[in-house]
């Protein structure tokens, strides 16, 4: 009986990896079609979701390790980085959380193997062996943990295998990239427990040139990539009616990341150049010669390191148990050479200074139940959440004398102490600066229910409800190294207001000299979704769909204050909430040859999260609406070519902003525009080819392909922050046994060596100076593959 269960429980995942119009490619069965997205089994096409899903084969093939790369398969979603990958933002239909700013959690929820993570950038890393990723689009507030005002990146590792086996790679590219990875699985006591283990290590060398000046920089490339990582599972099963899964990962990354290019070099160029020993900043700018210029270090550090279980009990036929319980440890630490030239004026030093660590647990508990008509699920989850994050930031040599010559025209190399009364050097001294510390705890308890009912053979209803309540506080201590001595003494003197606002900025404010703040925030809020959908026959079901959720208010964690010289020890801001109505078709042909769903959509977000760096510090805006609406095609065809098959998908959105009275500090150019990062198209497609090569090969070919139309990269959309229409395309081509044992695949990542911009930037303290965060080049390399 067990053998049963087990068999029986295997076949299941092996159906559930293959789900969705991403790739039913082998086989073309009704069980190809299988998803979890609503905590059961279903087929995809019964779901009334829009889901897209991506299998194994196609993820290996599209050189997915992280959530950042699977981007160029889901229409609709956009990942992105900019000063380290720590600041990872994901976005679905254009919404998403922009930025840098620990305090917000993202509005698209990330789950790694049951396991919700707060903040895009704490799920950034390989993910190892991947079974399959589910990409859900729209509010999730019901079944999916907590904050999923956007959507859901669902990602499923492999499991352990009573079967013994043992798999290894070595992959060599250009860039000298270099890695190994290697996996074993197989039983450890007979029938009753097997393990997994991966371990991955993976090198290359920096996409950027860095001109040093003076130092004391002393490397010369930047975004490279150094880390390892350990992934281990145990599968138990002592009964036949009860599973445990026990899982633990640590990874490490020591790297540089990120220099910027600029794009345009403003009026105060020349003042930089006059500062470095080099030329300071590109000019002309040439951004897409990849040539940076940094005085400082933009070392990198990320700790990723967790645990957890799962318990499936199968209490009787009809009645099921789940609980899953985990705890992640997550540190990331960076430097940076904040004004990005080789100008010694402003950094982040690389010693550990300025870091975010984030420790949580979490608990959910699921019972679920099915009778003839009826499919049932009630559940709990509970969470607790501690961050820990330092910004220590320093003048440098240069600070004083690049603002003396700022506001002087470049006339005077003093004119700060000739306004501030101070002598020169004492002004903003080197070495010294702001050091602030945000201690945050976040709380949270939930309880929900999701339940469809057959009414007839035709016609089901689906409701979920779920109960959030949470509490967060933060204690903020906000230091100047010296007492800000040059803004007090502006503060008093009759001096013109633009040169009191630059003495003045935030991080030179003495207002902030030892201050220490509490605050503390509880709210309890309800979400759920109704929906109702009916199969016409064998090969269509419509849907339409009702949905709440909602991303939990927070505090910011940098400076805020009311006016010069005053604090504002208020920095909350509310929850961003969401009304969500979908209306949807689902079409398939006899054995699923062809697959076509369309989903139209309307998302509404009151008091929506705006996340904006004004050059200086960061600012959150609470805005009264957002709109997003449009429509997603999905399709997979199993063409009649034999092994040629293609999946894709289409995602049309209107994503804007409504009209309001932008307040201090947000741009004017935002009330009924389009957001930052929401293009009105984005497609993606997936070809696959596959034959026999005499008795005993295979070949394999796979083109992965991403359309954007153009977008604005900017929160505040200046024109200059635009990134053009573009076309990103990954290839694969494999040689390898017939039966899997080996294979040997050339491949390409961004194969037409498209250059685009993950992020254009204001430079900071650089008026008029704009700058990239330009994602990865072209790369290419071979990959040899083993399995026993």
């Amino acid at each position: 009986m067990r053998h049963m269960m087990r068999t029986a429980s295997w076949a299941i995942l092996a159906a559930a990896c293959a789900a969705s119009p991403a790739l039913a490619q082998d086989q073309g069965t009704v069980a190809e079609l299988v998803v979890t997205a609503q905590k059961r089994e279903q087929n995809l096409q019964d779901v009334p979701i829009v889901v897209t899903t991506l299998p194994q084969r196609q993820l290996q093939d599209a050189g997915v390790r992280d959530i950042k790369d699977l981007q160029v398969l889901a229409p609709g979603l956009s990942v992105t980085s900019s000063t380290s990958e720590a600041q990872t933002s994901a976005r679905i239909r254009g919404v998403g959380t922009i930025g840098d700013n620990p305090g917000l959690e993202s509005s698209v929820g990330t789950v790694i193997d049951g396991v919700y993570r707060s903040r895009s950038g704490v799920a950034f890393g390989d993910l190892g062996e991947l079974e399959r990723v589910e990409i859900l689009k729209g509010p999730q507030g019901t079944l999916f943990g907590k904050n999923t005002s956007a959507g859901v990146i669902n990602v499923i590792t492999k499991p352990p295998s009573f079967d013994f086996g043992a798999n290894g790679e070595v992959t060599y590219g250009n860039h000298g990239a270099r890695g190994l990875a290697a996996s074993v699985t197989g039983p450890i006591a007979g029938d009753v427990m097997a393990g997994r283990i991966y371990v991955a290590k993976r090198e290359r060398d920096g996409f950027a040139h860095v001109l040093t000046g003076a130092g004391p920089r002393t490397r010369t490339d930047d975004t490279d990539q150094n880390y390892y990582t350990v992934r281990g599972q145990l599968l138990i099963e002592p009964t036949s009616a009860v599973v445990v899964k026990l899982l633990a990962d640590f990874s490490k990354r020591d790297e540089h990341c990120c220099v910027n290019f600029v794009t345009v070099a403003g009026p105060t160029a020349a003042l930089v150049d006059a500062l470095a020993a080099d030329a300071g900043v590109m000019r002309p700018a040439n951004p897409y010669a990849r040539v940076a210029h940094a005085n400082r270090d933009m070392g990198s550090k990320i700790t990723d390191k967790g645990v957890s279980a799962q318990l499936d009990w199968n209490i009787n036929e009809d009645v099921s148990l789940t609980s899953i319980t985990a705890f992640r440890d997550w540190r990331a630490e960076n430097g940076s050479d904040i004004d990005f030239s080789s100008a010694d004026i402003w950094y982040r030093s690389a010693d550990g200074s300025s870091f975010s660590e984030i420790k949580a647990f979490s608990q959910e508990v699921r019972l679920a139940g099915a009778t003839e008509n009826l499919n049932w699920l009630v559940g709990a989850f509970y969470s607790d959440e501690t961050l820990r994050a330092q910004a220590t930031t320093t003048f440098g040599s240069a600070y004083e004398t690049y603002f003396s010559l700022l506001l002087s025209g470049g006339a005077n190399p003093a004119a700060v102490s000739a306004l501030t009364g101070l002598p020169v050097g004492t002004n903003f001294p080197a070495g010294q600066g702001p050091r602030d510390s945000f201690d945050h705890t976040s709380k949270g308890w939930a309880l929900f229910t999701n339940n469809s009912w057959k009414v007839t053979d035709a016609f089901e209803l689906t409701l979920g409800l779920r109960y959030s309540d949470d509490e967060k506080t933060v204690e903020s201590h906000y230091t100047n190294s010296v007492p800000a001595a040059a803004c007090a003494a502006a503060i008093v003197r009759p001096i013109p207001a633009g040169a009191r606002a630059a003495i003045c900025a935030p991080h030179s404010d003495p207002a902030f000299n030892n201050i220490v703040t509490h605050q503390d925030a509880g709210e309890g809020r309800w979400s759920g979704t109704l929906k109702g959908s009916y199969r016409f026959n064998e090969g269509v079901m419509a849907y339409a769909s009702y949905a709440e959720g909602f991303k939990s208010g927070g505090f910011n964690l940098d400076r805020s204050r009311k006016a010069i010289g005053v604090i504002d020890p208020n920095t909350g801001f509310p929850a961003e909430t969401v009304t969500s109505y979908e209306l949807g078709v689902k079409t398939n042909t006899a054995g699923y040859g062809l697959v076509a769903n369309a989903t139209l959509f309307h998302q509404t977000y009151e008091d929506f999260q705006l996340n904006t760096y004004t050059g200086i510090s960061w600012l959150v805006a609470s805005i009264p609406e957002v709109v997003s609406r449009g429509v997603d095609l999905d399709l997979m065809w199993r063409t009649p070519l034999e092994g040629l098959s293609f999946s894709g998908g289409v995602t049309y959105a209107e994503t804007q902003f409504g009209d309001f009275a932008p307040p201090a500090g947000i741009s004017p150019r935002l009330p009924n525009s389009r957001l930052s990062y929401a293009p009105l198209w984005s497609a993606a497609g997936t070809a696959s080819y596959k034959r026999p090569i005499g008795d005993n090969l295979e070949f394999r070919a796979s083109l992965s392909a991403k359309y954007t139309s153009e977008y604005n990269t900017g929160s505040n959309l200046d024109p200059m922050k635009s990134q053009k229409p573009m076309t990103l395309v990954n290839a694969r081509l494999v040689v390898g046994s017939a039966d899997e044992r080996w294979s040997a695949e050339l491949w390409s990542q961004n194969l037409t060596d498209e250059d685009y911009n993950q992020v254009v930037v204001d430079q900071p303290l650089q008026t008029g100076t704009f700058a990239t965060f330009l994602a990865p080049p072209r790369t290419y390399g071979v990959t040899l593959r083993a399995r026993f």
